[in-house]
């Protein structure tokens, strides 16, 4: 029988559009995070990242979670859970007071976020995180601690991620139905970035897509933080689409021919390679089987591609990721499994391309170390380091955002464009 452990525990819920799936983890005193167990069920109830069906996502939700939790052999409460549905906003709103030049306190640290928080006003947006980042200290931005220097003038930029309310807050009641405390909510990006990212491409600059399977979310890292992300309402389930509709078969078929032999590349083999597709019979019994070539299967994934490329690359133009060709691209989720999508969407981006996996686990199943699970690790990541978040210390149980036109991404998009 399941035994109550819940203190010390980390819980992460991931709710996409394919799949539905948890992980639990154990924070060590060292400070390592080990996997106790992954549960995983297929999402019916989730469309574009949106909640479509509360009933059935919830029975997902908690069947993912019972999983884990027989495997852990213990009983959780509570859940991080990621939000990767389109309208994702990132701004950075800066703030700075007179110090007069005396030794900073922590005092003066606390009037500074209290300053920033008054920042943040109503304009319409839930605010998922309100996170200080980096402080500047007479001008010298990046400063990290300043607890203890001397300035005259002390600033900090603060991270602001918002989204629409509504499917935020039915996110919220789908988790909440299902027996589990809520919590955070984490936008897919932040969780994302912690686990493929290192802090070396964070800091100078890094492009990161999340190619999921009704959205595709493209994010700009920069000067440590996130600067800017767009969503695109499109993913990989359009190509399985695509394959269902153009040789007539059943979605889940689909789904495993693409898997199999699916692929973003081409070779001299794909016009001898045959594949057994079988079509959807009207009276629901087993049709005979066809054959197409491997090379029909992989132009249709390509023409899908070749459309959601173009989408992305107009993402990067748009948030200005658009200086010299060196800049990396780092690509995840669940689409990007499809074998050869990194070299496709080098040539297709003309910048370098890599995959991003989850990192800094420890016990992870191999069968969740792929890009697909991105998110689902970033999250047990991110609730482990545990960061400071103004709302915490707003009374209001809601914040919304009100864009800072001036803040540092202006400034940070900027010298991109002039190709800094």
């Amino acid at each position: 029988m399941a035994q109550p452990r819940a203190e010390g525990l980390i819980t992460a819920l991931d709710i996409g559009s394919w799949k539905v799936s948890a992980l639990i983890a154990e924070k060590t005193e060292s400070g390592e995070i080990n996997v106790l167990a992954t549960g995983q069920r297929e999402s019916q109830g989730v469309k574009r990242g949106y909640i479509a069906d509360m009933a059935a996502t919830e029975r997902a939700v908690r069947e993912a979670v019972e999983q884990a939790e027989r495997i852990a052999g213990t009983n959780i409460e509570d859940v991080w859970v990621s939000f990767s549905a389109g309208g994702l906003v990132s701004d950075i709103a800066s703030v700075e007071v007179e110090l007069g030049g005396h030794r900073i306190e922590q005092e003066d640290i606390n009037e500074l976020l209290a300053a920033g928080r008054g920042s943040i006003d109503p304009d319409g947006r839930m605010v998922l995180h309100a996170l200080p980042t980096l402080y500047t200290l007479d001008g010298l931005r990046g400063v990290k601690t300043p607890l203890g220097l001397h300035a005259d003038r002390m600033g900090v930029d603060i991270h602001v991620v918002a989204a629409d309310g509504s499917p935020v807050r039915n996110l919220d009641l789908c988790v909440r139905s299902a027996y589990l405390k809520v919590k955070s909510i984490v936008a897919s990006p932040v969780a994302t970035g912690m686990a493929c990212l290192t802090d070396e491409e964070r800091e100078l600059g890094v492009a990161l897509v999340e190619l999921g399977a009704g959205v595709t979310n493209v994010s700009l890292f920069a000067g440590g933080m996130l600067v800017g992300l767009m969503s695109i309402p499109f993913g990989a389930a359009d190509i399985t689409d695509d394959i269902a509709s153009a040789f007539g078969t059943r979605r889940t078929h689909a789904e495993r021919m693409k898997c199999f032999y699916g692929s973003a590349t081409t070779s001299p083999r794909d016009n001898h390679d045959m594949i057994e597709v079988a079509p959807i019979s009207p009276d629901g019994d087993h049709a005979d089987t066809t054959r197409i070539t491997r090379a029909q299967l992989i132009s249709v994934i390509r023409q899908r591609l070749e459309h959601l490329t173009g989408e992305i690359g107009k993402a990067l133009n748009e948030l200005g990721f658009s200086g010299p060709v060196g800049r990396q691209v780092v690509l995840t989720g669940g689409g990007a499994e499809l074998k050869g999508i990194a070299d496709y969407m080098q040539g297709a981006l003309g910048r370098a391309v890599r995959l991003g996996k989850p990192r800094g686990l420890i016990g992870l199943p191999d069968a969740h170390s792929g890009p697909g699970f991105a998110t689902l690790a970033g999250l047990v990541q991110y609730a482990a380091a545990n960061p400071v978040d103004l709302r915490a210390i707003v009374p209001a149980q809601q914040m919304v955002h009100r864009a800072a036109g001036t803040g540092l991404m202006q400034r940070l998009i900027t010298a991109f464009r002039a190709g800094y």
